[in-house]
């Protein structure tokens, strides 16, 4: 009997979750919809079955629609919704710091193997290793849970395009190398969820204990962050004059 890639089976979960409704703080806050996150989840999972060929030859070089070309249009879109471009530049940054790191951890601990489906010393699988470092790197780099899923995904495609150019450049011999496939897919999924579970943990703890989010973020990031307003019995979607009725209604 075949097995499903961890990372299936994790976009099984969360389509559950988000079917009853248990996800739904975290998509308001990435501007995604129910329906829109489990057409997302459907790409992903078909997709993870196809690859486009690039190249061939010594390097035998493709690229899977899920694990490369969907996070790309994902973090494409979030990006687009990004409040400031602040925000639209912290998440570049933090994906290519993400995917920095995991390439450096492969490349230094992993005896100098730079390839993200190895192992650790000869035991310890990458499938868990890079999902863990760069979700919490692309976190602490990000911030926010839209750049934190940026940085987190595109960290890690990063990471397979880094291993293709070392090995044009190290003459290494032929083979075949398959962006966002095989290991990777498994990788990118879960460092993606992991990365917006801690901005969602951490961020709410913080906001928490600080009595709210800070006053002093600019005004488009936080209607980014709020969750989106629906019309009242007037008909008005007004953000401002909603959140002063919100503010009456929890003062009586």
């Amino acid at each position: 009997m075949t097995t499903l890639p961890i990372g299936i089976i994790v976009l099984l979960v969360v389509s559950v979750l988000i079917y009853f409704g248990l996800a739904q703080r975290v998509l308001d806050r990435m501007r995604l919809s129910d329906r829109a996150a489990l057409a997302i989840i459907v790409l992903l999972i078909v997709g993870s079955f196809i690859d486009i060929p690039l190249a061939t030859g010594r390097f035998d070089v493709s690229v899977n629609v899920g694990g490369a070309l969907v996070p790309l249009g994902v973090a494409a879109y979030l990006l687009y919704k990004a409040g400031t471009s602040k925000e639209w530049g912290r998440a570049l940054a933090a994906a290519v710091i993400t995917g920095a790191i995991i390439y450096g951890v492969g490349h230094f601990l992993g005896r100098a193997d730079g390839e993200p489906g190895g192992r650790f010393f000869g035991y310890l699988d990458s499938l868990w290793v890079y999902p863990i470092i760069g979700g919490l790197v692309a976190y602490l780099a990000g911030r926010s849970r839209r750049s934190a899923f940026i940085a987190a995904t595109l960290g890690l495609v990063l990471v397979d395009v880094a291993y293709l150019a070392w090995l044009v450049n190290t003459g290494a011999p032929a083979g075949t190398v398959a962006i966002g496939g095989a290991g990777a897919f498994d990788g990118i999924v879960l460092a993606g969820i992991v990365a917006v579970l801690l901005a969602e943990i951490i961020g709410e703890t913080r906001e928490r204990l600080q009595g709210g989010p800070s006053a002093d973020r600019p005004r488009e990031l936080m209607e980014g962050l709020r969750k989106p307003v629906e019309p009242d019995e007037n008909g008005s979607n007004d953000v401002k004059e909603n959140e002063a009725k919100d503010r009456e209604g929890d003062r009586s």
